[in-house]
């Protein structure tokens, strides 16, 4: 199912206007996550909204926004107040300006989503604006409101489409100047540097990020499959240390003997890229043993048509619990 657009109005620059939707570019909702629920009674647990003094429940219409500006002193502003100062970049993303990308701090860089031309209309000055953007390598900067908020947006081609990616303010981006003042002046060898970039080509490659694999993912994946089977859990025992590095030089010449007797791991690992399927962009939650009323039903009739003991069946959720979070 495709997601809901975040934003819907019109991308304008100067007098082109066509109407767009926004949607986000990345996800987080296939990875494992986790309710809160009362030990004692496996239910569970429900957040209330109370008055801090009173410790009486609120309802959501008697709830309001307030500035605080004091220990106890608030400015209450209503959502008509909010309303009135909306900007018209609530509905319409303006084009202000064209940068090389080159200008743009990743610091700056919030998230991606992707801006689509809305309904059947309006495709031919998508184009225009798309491609007119493409000719000029440049970066256009827009700005767009979401959740009440007005954001600044760069917009760059991606294939047939826009992506638009939200930028910080200079307020939000912190100095380096504070955290790297303390930073030691250290002058290095031509040898330390000749070994360390012997290190870096050694394990230089392409960027694949269909062969990243989240481990802690994983390992939650498996935790859960194993309760769910009954498995007795053990602990794990604690990684042993390291060790001080005491010689850099010494540091910087183990491991390019450690580079050295590993050339056929690397061979193996370039041969698996050629065999390995990628991974599944919607993430990991496939392998997660069958549940009830989730996928797998192939796998389900297969495991219902080999006899196990009731230990080592997978525990079926609630029908009212299909979704953890």
């Amino acid at each position: 199912m495709a997601p809901r657009a975040n934003w819907k109005g019109f991308l304008r620059l100067s007098l082109v206007t066509c109407p767009v939707a926004l949607y986000p570019a990345t996800s987080d909702t296939e990875k494992v996550s986790f309710n809160q629920i009362n030990r004692k009674t496996g239910h569970r647990i429900k957040y209330l909204k109370v008055d801090a003094e009173t410790g009486d429940e609120v309802t959501s219409e008697d709830i309001v926004k307030g500035y605080k500006i004091d220990t106890d002193t608030y400015i209450e502003v209503t959502k008509d107040e909010l309303d009135d100062i909306a900007l018209d970049s609530t509905h319409t993303i303006d084009i202000d300006e064209f940068v090389p990308k080159t200008d743009i701090d990743n610091r700056y860089l919030i998230r991606p989503y992707y801006l689509v031309p809305d309904g059947k209309v309006g495709h031919d000055a998508y184009a225009v604006i798309r491609e007119t953007i493409r000719s000029m390598d440049k970066v256009a900067i827009g700005r767009v409101v979401l959740t009440n908020r007005e954001h600044i947006i760069a917009l760059e081609p991606l294939g047939s489409g826009l992506m638009g990616t939200l930028l910080r303010y200079p307020y939000e981006v912190r100095s380096e100047t504070e955290y790297f003042d303390d930073i030691q002046d250290v002058k290095l060898t031509r040898d330390m540097l000749d070994l360390a970039k012997h290190i870096v080509e050694k394990k230089s490659g392409a960027f694949e990020p269909e062969l990243f694999e989240d481990h802690y993912e994983t390992a939650l994946i498996d935790l859960i499959n194993k309760k769910r089977s009954g498995t007795l859990i053990t602990a794990k025992a604690a990684p042993k240390g390291g060790g001080n590095v005491i010689n850099l030089m010494d540091a910087l010449k183990k491991s390019i003997a450690n580079e050295k007797d590993a050339p056929a791991a690397k061979v193996a690992k370039e041969a698996g890229k050629a065999k390995r399927p990628k991974k599944r962009v919607e993430g990991q939650r496939e392998m997660l043993l069958p549940i009830s009323g989730k996928g797998g039903k192939d796998a389900a009739a297969k495991a219902a048509a080999t006899p196990r003991k009731a230990a080592d069946k997978p525990v079926r959720a609630p029908a009212r619990a299909k979704k953890a979070g």
